[in-house]
């Protein structure tokens, strides 16, 4: 599969690094040499300096030979001529693109349908409100995802050291609580991710990663001592597009809402657009400013300035004055690893966002959805099981599953089965599989039909 990608930037960094471990051919192509020499200098794909929308530089990369272009520049003019020129140069070239304001939002489909005809347009700014919606509504989440249209969940909680199941093995829980426990697919201690087996005791700090049916997820998180209270007070640092469109949401599932703005002009903007929030012009890393505020009574308090630095600042001082759940928006990869070290595990980022729906378009097989967790340690994939592939009409027992992976949830007729390996796999059902990085390469194969037809 040949990749050409348009942005050598944090997004169009990330994206190569991940297809280049999978052995995919990958060209990136940007006008700035510094970012170009870091891509060269770092992961083995080709490099094309230039600019992604010139049609001579599109087929210098060999855009003609491409499947997919992905246009993830930090511009949103540059990806859409980017996908109008190749869609001119090689019309057969799956295309996706970055677009992120606003303004695009109705035009979408528009997009699709007329020139440039971008199959698939990825806003991470809507993602990640989806995203912090599902982490304010989940106690102790540290990662939350939803398959096979919200009736399968996916979520990663940090277990208490006072949880019951401290000490306890995977095979003793439904003894210990008398519930069916949910699959769990991983254990994340000390950083490294495992996959365990029935004899695998929990401890205290474990992240654990689990998958439960929408209907038992009530249940599913009580297992862990976890219980589900309803959100009403907010407060937004940012008033940003990420923080508007925040808002806009909580004012419709009537939670109470304030916004801290720095800027005095956007301010006005956000008043005049929204109905119910109450929004301030403030800094909100201002200590004072958040004490008048009664900071503590919030039930959640998301940090969504474009300053990385003061997210985290806001969002540790907000910490310490006693707001009970803090949700912080980070950008730079670099960052991620450290926010748990620091006390703060509830992460967004609409990079990893944009990078969690590239990957489902570039996956082998029909993936219908798919997402990175830990520090891309690893990947949950949904895909349909094709009639022609490997992993139909037989126990998954006798599936030659990769070392690393573990097929979690397969969805028949709307039905969700949580499978054992007695489990067989029929065409067309949905499968959710769990796979560590290593091992993806590996499902992809599996995921194919035989005639390569994807």
């Amino acid at each position: 599969m040949k990749v050409i990608i348009v942005g050598a930037g944090e997004v169009g960094f990330h994206i190569a690094s991940h297809l280049a471990r999978e052995n995919k051919d990958v060209v990136v192509i940007d006008k700035d040499p510094a970012a170009i020499r870091r891509v060269s200098d770092s992961i083995d794909v080709q490099v094309v300096i230039g600019s992604g929308s010139s049609p001579v530089v599109l087929k210098e990369a060999g855009i003609k030979e491409a499947e997919i272009l992905l246009a993830v520049t930090d511009s949103d003019d540059t990806n859409l001529v980017a996908c109008l020129v190749s869609n001119l140069i090689s019309p057969s070239t799956k295309k996706l693109a970055r677009i992120r304001h606003a303004d695009y939002d109705e035009y979408h489909e528009a997009f699709s349908e007329n020139a440039p005809h971008i199959d698939t347009l990825i806003n991470p700014d809507i993602e990640v409100v989806k995203t912090i919606d599902m982490l304010m509504n989940v106690p102790g989440a540290v990662e939350v995802g939803e398959f096979a249209d919200g009736r399968v969940i996916f979520v990663g909680i940090r277990l208490d050291k006072s949880a019951r199941l401290v000490g306890i093995s995977l095979s003793e829980i439904f003894a210990k609580t008398g519930k069916q426990s949910p699959l769990i697919a991983a254990v994340v201690r000390d950083e490294e991710l495992i996959i365990p087996r029935g004899n695998h005791k929990l401890e205290a700090e474990d992240l654990i990663y689990f998958i439960s049916e929408k209907d038992k997820f009530r249940d599913s998180l009580s297992i862990f001592d976890k219980y589900v209270e309803p959100i009403d007070r907010v407060l937004i640092v940012g008033g940003g597009g990420i923080g508007y469109r925040l808002a806009a949401l909580l004012e419709k599932n009537s939670v109470y809402t304030k916004i801290i703005e720095k800027n005095p002009d956007r301010c006005i903007e956000l008043a005049e657009k929204l109905n119910k929030a109450i929004v301030l012009h403030g800094d909100g890393s201002d200590q004072e400013l958040l004490k008048v505020e009664n900071i503590q009574d919030m039930g959640v308090v998301v940090t969504l300035t474009n300053d990385e630095e003061t997210n985290i600042i806001t969002s540790l001082l907000a910490k310490r004055m006693g707001a009970p759940k803090i949700i912080t928006k980070i950008s730079k990869f670099s960052y991620l690893p450290l926010m748990s070290m620091i006390g703060l595990e509830q992460v967004v980022s609409p990079r990893l966002s944009a990078i969690n729906t590239i990957l489902q378009h570039v996956r082998r097989g029909k993936v219908l959805s798919s997402r990175s967790i830990k520090d891309e340690q690893a990947e949950v994939m949904e895909a349909v099981a094709l009639e022609t592939s490997d992993i139909v009409g037989k126990p998954i027992k006798e599936i030659s599953i990769p070392k690393g992976a573990l097929v979690t949830g397969i969805i028949r007729n709307d039905i969700v089965i949580i499978p054992t390996g007695k489990s067989v796999i029929e065409p067309n059902d949905r499968i959710i599989i769990f796979a560590k990085k290593q091992a993806i390469p590996e499902v992809e194969k599996i995921l194919a039909v035989k005639l390569e037809f994807f």
